[in-house]
């Protein structure tokens, strides 16, 4: 990893960090507990959906006196926000807005979020805090990779990059020769993408018989997907760069609600202040205690327009107590999610844990897919795997091949097929990576 270059940045570390950064857990939680008694009552009075949830789970937001009471209110779904669409969710009239984002809507209607004013400048807050603790500094240069429009990404991350004091440059997402020629020509500190893209963006480098470790990229933030270490390790070694991690979701902000610190990389910082995380039990709903792992749910603390109460966000992680900023817990990076996880003959797969195999050899380069079909009564996987440039000399595939479906039997417990394809072509993703592909019959 780049430590050389993380160390030239740290002189005065602490002092740029603001108030809150720098708060004991006691100041977060008693901060916490004014602003969710805030939030309950500012949804509860002004949007239909929570009030009539709230009445039916028989909570009010006067029954909230302490942290713990928070369980006693319902849940927020994906198919809630769908059904109150597009505009039922808002809790200030549609004119207050400055801004709305929307989800691309693939399986079914897009989730409608909006912005006021302040809640633009709170994301920009927190978005400028992400960067900065991803090793960023006022005067650097930032390569936006991140896909502008309705998905939250590419203007989450301009507006903070602005109010941090970055110069941005906004290419976002395709083109990728260009995205080489302009990193080799402007020659950004960071770069901000999907880790998936930033594959895409490694081959470029070497199609084009660049080395990337000379580029002047220093800093990666990466997400929008999960990712593993092993393509964190991937990535940093062929960039000679510091890579961290960034979670965010368009239902509860965007990018920036929670980031990796570049001095540790032990896991996410969530930005307490404005978003309350729990950890429950995907069947039960009940509420786990920190260091126990299940689906992450989310309580925005100080949003105006789109306040989001108990969201369930279906990603799954678990809470750790904080260490770069120790008032604000961790949460552990995310490795998959409550409903893309693949259950192939009872046994529970999550892409990352194919990923980490994969990312393990020697001769492929990250870039796969996950095929699944079935046989008469039984469910099959096959994994395409792509082989890197140098490795494609068609010798041994075979037995790479197997070494891989052994490696995922005795490790994650199925049976798969692996077969290695030639290097550029599997189709390459310009946001999130698309791995698995469900060819089973439905129904």
């Amino acid at each position: 990893m780049a430590q050389g270059k993380l160390r030239a940045t740290q002189g005065g570390y602490r002092a740029e960090l603001d108030e809150t950064e720098r708060a004991s857990r006691d100041q977060i939680m008693a901060l916490q507990q004014k602003r969710l008694a805030w939030s309950l009552k500012h949804a509860y009075d002004n949007v239909a959906h929570y009030r009539k949830a709230f009445d039916a789970a028989g909570a009010h937001p006067s029954d909230f006196r302490q942290l713990s009471d928070l369980a006693k209110f319902p849940f927020t779904t994906k198919l809630d926000l769908r059904d109150n669409y597009p505009f039922k969710m808002f809790a200030v009239p549609r004119e207050n807005l400055v801004r709305i984002h929307a989800s691309s809507g693939t399986t079914g209607k897009p989730i409608v979020v909006g912005y006021t004013r302040a809640d633009i400048g709170v994301w920009s807050e927190v978005m400028a805090r992400s960067i900065r603790a991803a090793g960023g500094r006022r005067g650097m240069i930032i390569h936006n990779a991140y896909g502008y429009g309705l998905f939250t990404g590419g203007l989450g991350v301009h507006y903070g990059a602005e109010q941090l004091g970055c110069t941005v440059v906004p290419i976002s997402g395709g083109m990728t020769e260009r995205q080489v020629q302009l990193i080799n020509d402007f020659r950004p500190d960071i770069i901000t993408v999907t880790p998936s893209y930033m594959l895409a963006i490694l081959d470029e480098f070497k199609r084009q018989g660049l080395d990337p470790r000379k580029s002047s990229l220093r800093f990666g933030i990466f997400g929008a997907e999960p990712w593993t270490n092993a393509m964190r390790s991937e990535i940093e070694q062929a960039f000679d760069m510091d890579a961290t991690d960034i979670y965010g979701l368009s239902e509860v902000m965007g990018p920036g609600v929670a980031q990796e610190c570049v001095e540790t990389k032990d896991g996410l910082h969530v930005w307490e202040d404005h978003f309350y995380p729990e950890i429950i039990d995907p069947d039960t709903g009940e509420v786990l205690p920190d260091g126990e792992k299940g689906e992450l749910v989310f309580t925005s603390l100080t949003k105006e327009a789109f306040p989001v109460i108990r969201y369930r966000t279906r990603d799954l992680t678990r809470l750790l107590p904080g260490t770069a900023r120790p008032g604000m817990r961790r949460m552990e990076k995310v490795t998959g999610r409550s409903d893309d996880m693949i259950i192939l003959r009872g046994v529970n797969v999550f892409p990352t844990q194919i990923e980490e195999v994969l990312l393990a050899t020697d001769w492929c380069g990250g870039h796969f897919i996950i095929e699944l079909t079935r046989e008469g009564r039984m469910d099959e996987m096959a994994i395409l795997a792509e082989a890197r440039h140098e490795h494609w000399d068609g010798s041994g595939l075979a037995v790479h091949a197997e070494k891989v479906s052994d490696l995922i039997k005795n490790t994650i417990g199925i049976s798969t097929a692996v077969r290695i394809v030639a290097p550029d072509t599997l189709e390459r993703s310009l946001g999130k990576a698309k791995r698995v592909y469900d060819r089973r019959p439905k129904g």
